[in-house]
Formats: structure tokens, C-alpha cells, sequence
């Protein structure tokens, strides 16, 4: 009863692997064209031990003609070349089925939503489409011909034998079932020791990918000791499943030779009796170790053929399970390009988690061509909201809409094109500057268009000075470039899109004074006739925005201008008071114009931004 629901697990293991590699359209002519001609090597193979019975027996080499000698060694020139062609065949198939693999998996990786991203770790998703792809390229090119020619060696050479001697053969099969009571086991706990193997490669690869990506984190903080005992760890366990491995091909290894050796000691001592009786003759005997020898070592070859499907099955798992992951919905009923008029959030609640809001019913519009400055304590779902307008996610209640529609109306290519973001960490991929100007377009930009961006952003002066000027490296993330510099460029690259939606998150706070008024400076450029929306811990910044939205704990708590919130919000006062460095009579009296000018003081500058809606004075650049 155990044994029939093993198989049956078996089985349904090996349904969803069979199916991956349908779903990769492998090439099914080239594919047996190659089992093919592997089978006619195996059956030109099998005739070698009968020719060499009769050679025994009495032929003579003067007895054979030219014409069986050109004969023979055609047949062997066949069974080479066809072996060779069989291989390279097999080879060829097996790599277009992984790189048809690798391509599903790249373009999932690409559509799948953020939320898979925050569950799953980088390195683990790099382990899918490196080594299980892998895996199953191995196991096609290298073990899938073994199973066929295996097979018919087995068969081929055991009928032989049946007509040669069948009491000899019966031999055989007395030793034969009792080497595979214990393969199969074996087997079994392949499967299970490279499920786990798998399991911490992709582990161990996803702890490499983040230290190393964050590498200088990890020397500013001194935690090399920590990352290396991490890593070690995981060493430690790739080694422990090694081990294991090597265990079990152990026990498999010197299994198979002492199967063939006692087979062999049998066949020649019984044979040898058999001969000297006159039941059997020399040549026969001669026939009967080659054609065990053909048994043998097909078995040999169909244990790691097993081996590398149990090892393909738990490969086939992780990418099957990836690719049935939910992807984001780009389709949608109309294009964003001509959209007209607000955009409103009604009744917005999200959470990351069940039971946890991180927006809790907020509601508010932004009027086209205005300035919307999102404020409020750390954590109260600023940054969340932001995701919730690039549709990073879903509402899940509530809904955003656009010209009076909701936003999944809209295809979701076309609604973030209308976007343009620039992050507080402004990330920049590696690469030239003039490559991350012109990331994500859909259109060629000419050096002239880069070069007017780049000074609407302040950074062609920059970027002129520069050895290799735009063609310059930035390295990876950007590390080659200062922190002002990189904004300045994420600024250019939003004015390339020109965007009719502008984010802003954070986007000056981690700047020092004069970078900061230059960066305010490019970004009053940018902000220039679009919908502007913007998180602000500074208040400073945003003290001339056309509304203020004030989110506490997911919650909109206050909303209005900067002077209706000073008199109306207790918690928005408080901010103002700490960070404008006025008492209220003052920022209720002087208004925007004091607070803007205590700021130009702060940084340095006299001059008023080019917008009038923004607030925080900026140097010339």
C-alpha cells in the first residue's frame, strides 16, 4: 500500500516537470533524430559480441572477405559518428530548452509585482535562473539518451542471451532485481539531499547578492566578521549536503561494481563448467561477458539518469512555482496619454500585512497644474501612498482615480509613462550618464535634447567636467557620483520623460545646503505647468504648496494650506514652530514670506525659486 502511493507521488512529481519542458516548445524532430541515431550506435553495439563469438568459434582471419571487413568497420565508423552527432544533437536541444526557460523566467521576473520582490529574496530568484535551469540542461543533454539506449542495450542484449543460453540468463536476473531493491532507495534520498542542496544554494546566493551589493554599508559598520560568519554558515550547509551526496553516490558507485563483479565470477565460473561440459562453447562464453558488460553499464547510466530527474523534479518545483506567481495586470480598457483633469483618492485603505492598515480611508484630489505636499511623522504611509499611484500596488478598498476614471482602467504601461519619480536615493544603474538619461524611453534622444535637460537640471556643468563627459561610468548604483549630482541627473532623466505627473520623495533631504539649493533650483524647473505631489519632512520646502496633507498613522488628520493647518492642526504647528524656528504670532503674521526667506537664510541663498508654488530659496547654479 506505502509503495503504490510512493509511486503515485512519484508520478505526480514528475507531471509538472514533464509539462515545464512542453511549456519550453523544445524541438521534437531534432529531439529524436538524436535518441535516434543514439539508438542505432546501441544496436550496431549489439552486434560486435556475436561477431566476435564467431571469431572464436573457428573463423579465420584468411576465412573473412574485404567486403566483411569494409563491413565492420563501417559499422563502427557509424556507430562513432552517429554517437557523436547523437551528443551534439542532444546538447543543442538541451540548451535551447533552458534558454527558453531563462527567457519565461526573465520576463516573469520583469512583470511580476513589488510584493513579490519585498517577499522573496533577490539571490534566491538569480538560483532559479542560473542553477535549476541548470539542472535540467544536464539532465537533457547529458543523462535523456542514456535512458533510451539503456533501455534497448538492456532488452537488446538480454534477448541475446535468452537465445543463446537461457538457463545462463536466468542467472542474471537472480542478481539483477537485488542490486535494484537497494538503487531505489538510494535514489530517493538523492531526491530529498538535492531538494535541500537547492534550497540553501539559493539561500547562500541571496546572502552573497546582499552583502556584496551593500558592501560598503557593511565595512562602514565594521560587520565583516558578521557577514563573514553568515556566509560561512552557509558554506558549512552546502558542504553538509555535499557530503551527503557524496554518501550516497558512494554506496551507488562500488554497489554497480559489485553487481558486475559477482556477475562476472558467476557467468565465468558456470560458463567455464558449461564449456568443458561441450553445452556451450567458447565463442558463446566470450558473447556472454561483452553482452553482460552491455547490461552493466547501461544500468550504470540509468541510475544517474534517475539520479538527475530526482535533482530536475526538485529544480522544476521553483520554477514552476515562480512562474505561476501572479503578475501585474498591464492591460486595461483605454491609454493614459490624453488624460485630463484631477486626480482623487477615495476611500483609500491598504496593508502590507492582514489586520494591518498602513493607509486607513484617505481621501483627497490634486487639480491639474498644482502642488500637493504630503507631510507628516515617520511612518504614516508617505512613501506608501506614492506606491499606491505608481500601482506598485492594489487598493484594497477604495480607489484612485484619473479624469474621473479609476486607474485600473487605464493600461498600466501607459498610466506610468505619464509619471515622472525622482527618490530621495535616486538610484542610477550602472552604466553611462548618457544611459541612465535616456533609461526607459521609448524614443532615441539626441545629444542636444540631453544636453538641454541636463542644464534645465544643473548638471551639464558637472557632467561637462568630467573626463569622458556624458559617455562617463557611473558605476554600480551610481557610486562614482555625489549625491547632489546623481539627483541632479534623476532630475534630467524625469525632464527626458516629461512627465505630466511629478513625484517627489524626499528628494533634497539628504543633500548638504548647496547642493540642496541646486537640486530646488532644477527641480522648480521640472515642476514647471505639471501636477506636482511631494513628501516633505522639511516644511520649509513646501510651505508655498497650493494644498497640505497632513497623514498620521495611515490617517489624514489635517488638510489645507500652509497658513489653515498653523491655525487649525496642533501637530502641524508644532512641526512649524520646531523646524521654521518662529513662534506662531510670527507664522501666522508674516506667513509663507517669512518662513521662505528663514529658509533661503538656512541655505545660504537669496534668491526665490523660479515657481512661485514652491517654497525654499535656491542659489543660481
Amino acid at each position: 500500500m506505502n509503495k503504490s502511493k510512493s509511486s503515485r507521488k512519484q508520478g505526480a512529481a514528475l507531471k509538472p516537470f514533464l509539462k515545464l519542458l512542453h511549456e519550453t516548445k523544445p524541438s521534437y524532430g531534432l529531439l529524436a533524430l538524436a535518441v535516434g541515431l543514439s539508438m542505432i550506435s546501441t544496436l550496431v553495439g549489439l552486434v560486435i559480441p556475436m561477431f566476435t563469438k564467431n571469431l572464436v568459434d573457428g573463423f579465420s582471419l584468411a576465412s573473412i572477405s574485404k567486403l566483411q571487413i569494409a563491413g565492420i568497420a563501417g559499422a563502427f565508423v557509424a556507430q562513432t559518428i552517429a554517437g557523436g552527432v547523437s551528443i551534439y544533437l542532444l546538447n543543442y536541444v538541451g540548451q535551447k530548452i533552458v534558454a527558453g526557460l531563462r527567457d519565461r523566467l526573465w520576463r516573469k521576473f520583469l512583470v511580476l509585482p513589488v510584493a513579490y520582490y519585498n517577499d522573496n529574496r533577490t539571490g534566491e530568484s538569480v538560483s532559479r535562473m542560473t542553477n535549476d535551469t541548470g539542472i535540467l540542461k544536464t539532465l537533457i543533454s547529458e543523462h535523456l539518451a542514456s535512458l533510451f539506449t539503456g533501455v534497448i542495450s538492456i532488452v537488446g542484449s538480454i534477448s541475446v542471451l535468452l537465445y543463446l543460453n537461457w538457463k545462463m540468463t536466468l542467472v542474471l536476473f537472480t542478481v539483477l532485481p537485488l542490486s535494484a531493491l537497494i538503487l531505489v532507495p538510494l535514489g530517493r534520498q538523492m531526491y530529498k539531499i538535492s531538494k535541500g542542496t537547492q534550497d540553501e544554494t539559493a539561500s547562500f546566493t541571496a546572502t552573497l547578492s546582499g552583502v556584496l551589493s551593500e558592501i560598503r554599508l557593511v565595512k562602514s559598520s565594521g560587520a565583516e566578521q558578521r557577514e563573514y560568519e553568515a556566509g560561512r554558515t552557509g558554506i558549512m550547509n552546502l558542504l553538509s549536503f555535499g557530503i551527503r551526496e557524496g554518501k550516497i553516490s558512494a554506496m551507488i558507485s562500488p554497489l554497480v561494481s559489485f553487481v558486475f563483479m559477482m556477475l562476472l565470477v558467476v557467468i565465468i565460473g558456470y560458463g567455464g563448467m558449461q564449456v568443458s561440459s561441450g553445452a556451450l562453447t567458447a565463442g558463446e562464453l566470450v558473447a556472454f561477458i561483452l553482452y553482460l558488460i552491455q547490461i552493466v553499464m547501461p544500468l550504470t547510466q540509468l541510475t544517474q539518469f534517475f539520479t538527475q530527474v530526482q535533482k530536475a523534479k526538485g529544480a522544476s518545483e521553483r520554477i514552476i512555482e515562480t512562474l505561476a506567481a501572479e503578475e501585474e495586470i498591464y492591460e486595461g480598457s483605454e491609454e493614459a496619454d490624453g488624460l485630463q483633469g484631477p486626480i482623487a483618492i477615495e476611500d483609500l485603505s491598504f496593508g502590507y500585512k492582514t489586520g494591518e492598515q498602513v493607509l486607513d480611508k484617505v481621501s483627497f484630489s490634486m487639480l491639474p497644474g498644482q502642488v500637493t505636499a504630503i507631510v507628516g511623522p515617520s511612518g504614516g504611509g508617505k512613501t506608501t501612498l506614492f506606491s499606491m499611484l505608481e500601482r506598485f500596488y492594489e487598493p484594497q478598498h477604495g480607489v484612485i482615480k484619473a479624469g474621473g476614471k479609476p486607474l485600473s482602467a487605464f493600461s498600466l504601461r501607459s498610466w506610468r509613462k505619464l509619471i515622472g519619480y525622482v527618490s530621495q536615493e535616486s538610484p542610477l544603474l550602472s552604466g553611462t550618464i548618457a544611459d541612465n538619461l535616456g533609461y526607459g524611453l521609448d524614443r532615441k534622444i539626441s545629444e542636444e535634447e540631453m544636453r538641454r535637460a541636463a542644464a534645465m537640471a544643473y548638471a551639464d556643468g558637472f557632467i561637462r567636467e568630467l573626463p569622458d563627459g556624458y559617455q562617463t561610468d557611473v558605476g554600480e548604483r551610481g557610486v562614482k557620483l555625489s549625491g547632489g549630482q546623481r539627483q541632479r541627473i534623476a532630475i534630467a532623466r524625469a525632464l527626458l520623460r516629461d512627465p505630466k505627473i511629478l513625484m517627489l520623495d524626499e528628494a533634497t533631504s539628504s543633500l548638504d545646503s548647496q547642493s540642496e539649493a541646486v537640486v530646488q533650483s532644477a527641480l522648480s524647473n521640472l515642476m514647471q505647468g505639471r501636477t506636482t505631489i511631494v513628501i516633505a519632512h522639511r516644511l520649509a520646502t513646501v510651505v508655498n504648496a497650493d494644498q497640505i496633507i497632513f497623514i498620521e498613522k495611515g490617517r489624514i488628520t489635517g488638510k489645507g494650506t500652509h497658513e489653515e493647518l498653523l491655525r487649525s492642526h496642533e501637530l502641524y504647528r508644532e512641526f512649524a514652530e520646531q523646524q521654521l524656528q518662529m513662534n506662531t504670532p510670527q507664522l501666522l503674521e508674516g506667513g509663507k514670506e517669512e518662513a521662505t526667506a528663514e529658509y533661503g537664510q538656512n541655505t545660504g541663498s537669496g534668491r526665490r525659486s523660479a515657481h512661485p508654488r514652491i517654497g525654499g530659496a535656491v542659489s543660481e547654479s
